[in-house]
């Protein structure tokens, strides 16, 4: 049997070049006061990301009832639809 067939195959992996999302939920947003800017520090701070240094995602699970001026790297459209619904303002870090 030649060499080739004989050694283990091994496959391309994309773990180390992979973007790394954290996810925070709009529902998780209502914690903060009415007209607050939420961004990375704040997110940090209420115990929501575990580092400043991390990507955020907003996803839109839940409700929000507040307005607030979210700052994170991506957002889900129905994320971005309930955040300006209720007068808030989306920003792309």
């Amino acid at each position: 049997m030649p060499l080739f067939r004989r050694l283990p195959k091994r496959g391309f992996s994309n773990k180390q070049f992979a973007v790394r999302c954290e996810i925070v939920n709009v529902c998780q947003l209502e914690r903060f006061e009415d007209g607050a800017t939420v961004d990375m520090e704040q997110l940090s701070k209420a115990g929501l990301i575990d580092s400043i240094k991390s990507r955020i995602k907003i996803l839109g699970n839940g409700d929000l009832t507040k307005k607030l001026e979210v700052a994170a790297h991506k957002f889900s459209k129905s994320a971005e639809q309930k955040i300006t619904a209720t007068g808030g303002v989306v920003k792309v870090v």
